[in-house]
């Protein structure tokens, strides 16, 4: 995948998160004389809690084991290990250690001891001058609220969650918030392409914005925030059970719910569709316009209206609260702008009418309460004395009790609500809500075993789910930089004849830039018998090529290896090597997927790709092999499999050679940066003719920008 464009504050968090992975080798020091804490157990009837006292707004540092109760779905528990910790400052920079791999980051993420922060820097809704006056006080609290075992990652909405790494120093924080005005609210030119596509389609009078554009970004940037939080707030909840904060620098959210205005707005025109023409540049049919095929399609952006006008962000909004007491994280969202008059910002905008301004104002700041009260967390909202309200954060999060006990409850895999009273008068006790406890065939699963249910079938839902978690695992190789990727599907074709596609993706280098030569050979996965050849040309400036391979005699399901070797067309080019191994299915079902990408960075055509990454700006199909017509569907899912409202156009098609498709394709504008999965599901014979069975195919990519 070509590099990404200019340079912005999430590249830099990026490197951050680099930097804090390979940074000082960890030590663990041990005080000789001290008694040792109580050991917290890992068993699967364990439950840990814990809890935070305070009277008149501060610790309360005495509190005996016999003084605390534990209820679990009310039933009282008995509390197997008792523990207060205070955190203390963790002096120098220089002395904090840092883990030196990543399996050291994660176990000193699974110490119950070590408190756990994520900075969410919520750049789509913090004004420019907002995020540096909050750089001091941030500072300031982050120095005095990071302990020694302490850990603390940064995120922004353009990040996914699984790239935050976990670092003990925040010396690169600082320098993050010190360099960048990195607040996007009221930047008066959109530094996102789509953003300026959404202009581009529906203008306003001279150089303002239209409603309908304007609506459309502020939409998609909310959608953006909620869709990162959430995914945010999962992750967390797979790391470690222990209380999760979350420091959401951010002026809040309106929570769009859906609008048939928007949804059937005729004010630039009826919804396009897709114009079909013949491209002269490539001699076939084009889906771009025929005067000018690099032009942006108003069709894309109707699409996009009307998937904006049907979101409800309040819905999400809920989800992500029930989701961060599943996970026990609390939000500690702050305000940047003080004690704020207005809702919108100062500007050359028409600014609405004060009474549409305030409504706007109180929902903004509603959100933030509703997700700091749900959550356990403090607000610091309408107030001038950010510094003060920091310093509460600090307070409340700076001593606390670990409670253990084994439940007395079922593991049934589902939510079982937790409650903490204290016997002295007068404290206030917060602490985890619940947990969600796992299923037998869970625990089999995490083992290493079957997931057999005890005198019955498997259980379905979680063979799916590990299913999906298998998919997203897939993309762990993503991140690093390769000089070529292989990927290769295989399927059946009428007649029952199989039939095997391989992608190749070459890095963008000097030695493919006049273009160059590939051979890819299909081989026995034993014996290393070829099979089938293809030679494909790539053309200058290309970068990716899709070569079908024709076996001359019958396939038969089994194991098989793809090989590609080439060389590009500068007299010094490096050649280049690479193997898959490639299983082909019983009739019907297929391996794997081809992946098509469309966008600016391929000049607007569709190009076979074996690069699992896709910027927002692109859109996605997924094509895969099935000998067989009739109805199916094609869906999105996030990274845990849950079911996402982001239409999925689904279709069939059949090529000379006797293939046919089965295709899913979206737009991926209206999603956050993260993990995600195509699913496409049907009904196939069972073999016999008469009995169907139900077919999966799940498709994994990530969205980096």
């Amino acid at each position: 995948m070509p590099p990404l464009p200019g340079t912005h504050l999430a590249d830099d968090v990026r490197r951050f998160v680099l930097a804090c992975s390979v940074a000082l080798a960890f030590a663990l020091a041990v005080t000789l004389g001290q008694p040792q804490p109580p050991t917290f157990k890992t068993e699967a009837n364990y439950v840990r809690v814990d809890v935070y006292p305070t009277a008149g707004g501060k610790p309360v540092l005495d509190l005996r084991q016999d003084e605390f109760e534990v209820f679990e779905d009310g039933a009282l528990q008995k509390i197997d290990a008792f523990e207060h910790v205070t955190i203390r400052p963790a002096g120098p920079q220089e002395t904090r250690h840092e883990p030196n791999t990543v399996a050291e980051s994660r176990a000193m993420l699974e110490n119950p001891r070590a408190r756990v922060f994520v900075l969410f820097l919520d750049v789509f809704h913090v004004e420019q001058v907002s995020s540096r006056s909050i750089r001091k006080p941030l500072v300031e609290t982050l120095d005095h609220l990071i302990g020694a075992d302490d850990l603390i990652g940064v995120m922004t909405p353009e990040m996914s969650a699984t790239d935050v790494a976990f670092a003990r120093k925040t010396t690169t924080i600082q320098g993050i918030l010190d360099r960048y005005w990195w607040g996007e609210r009221d930047r008066l030119n959109p530094v996102d392409p789509v953003e300026s596509q959404y202009m581009f389609c529906y203008p306003g009078q001279g150089s303002s914005v239209s409603a309908v554009a304007q609506e459309m970004i502020d939409r998609r940037r909310e959608k953006l925030t909620l869709d990162a939080m959430e995914d945010l707030v999962v992750f967390l909840r797979g790391i470690r059970e222990e209380r999760k904060a979350i420091l959401a620098i951010t002026d809040g959210w309106r929570l769009f719910r859906p609008n048939d205005a928007l949804l059937h707005n005729t004010e630039n025109g009826m919804p396009e569709a897709p114009p079909v023409g013949f491209d002269p540049r490539t001699g076939k049919l084009s889906g771009r316009s025929t005067a000018n095929p690099g032009a942006v399609s108003k069709s894309d952006c109707d699409r996009d209206r009307m998937s904006l006008a049907s979101i409800d962000d309040w819905e999400e909004f809920r989800r992500i609260v029930n989701e961060a007491n599943r996970a026990n994280a609390s939000f500690y969202p702050v305000d940047p702008r003080g004690l704020a008059v207005f809702d919108e910002p100062i500007g050359p905008k028409v600014p609405p009418p004060l009474s549409v301004d305030a409504a706007r104002l109180r929902s903004r700041l509603d959100s933030l309460r509703t997700l700091a009260e749900g959550t356990d967390g403090v607000a610091i909202v309408n107030s001038n004395d950010i510094a003060g309200g920091l310093k509460r954060v600090v307070d409340d999060l700076t001593s606390y009790y670990l409670l253990g006990y084994y439940t007395s409850g079922k593991l049934d895999g589902k939510f079982h609500s937790i409650t903490v009273k204290v016997k002295r008068s007068g404290v206030q006790v917060r602490a985890r809500r619940g947990y969600l406890a796992p299923t037998a065939a869970e625990l089999t699963a995490r083992a290493g075993g079957a997931a057999p249910a005890a005198g019955g079938p498997p259980d379905a839902a979680a063979a799916e789910a590990r299913a999906v978690e298998a998919a997203v695992g897939s993309l762990a190789g993503t991140a690093r930089e390769l000089p070529v990727r292989l990927q290769a599907t295989a399927g059946w074709k009428t007649g029952a004849a199989a039939g095997v596609w391989a992608v190749g993706e070459l890095a963008a280098s000097e030695d493919w830039k006049a273009g160059g030569d590939i051979d890819v050979m299909l081989t026995s996965g034993s014996g290393g018998a070829t099979l089938a050849t293809a030679h494909e040309r790539i053309d200058a400036g290309a970068h990716s090529f899709l070569a079908r391979l024709a076996p001359s005699e019958p396939l038969a399901p089994g194991e098989y290896v793809v090989r590609i070797r080439g060389r590009g067309a500068n007299p010094s080019a490096i050649a280049v090597n690479e193997t898959v191994r490639l299983s082909l299915a019983p009739s019907p079902d297929s391996t794997g997927a081809i992946l098509i990408r469309h966008g600016p960075s391929t000049g607007n055509k569709d190009v076979p790709t074996a690069d699992a990454r896709f910027r927002r700006s692109d859109q996605i199909r997924a094509e895969v092999p099935a000998p067989v017509s009739g109805p199916f569907t094609a869906r999105l899912l996030d990274r845990v499999g849950k079911l996402l409202t982001v239409p999925v156009a689904a279709a069939e098609r059949e090529d000379p050679d006797g293939s046919q498709w089965r295709t899913a394709q979206l737009a991926l504008s209206p999603l956050a940066a993260g993990d995600y999965v195509i699913e496409i599901r049907a009904s196939a014979p069972a073999g016999n003719g008469r009995s169907t069975r139900d077919s999966r195919t799940l498709v994994p990519f990530r969205v980096v920008q």
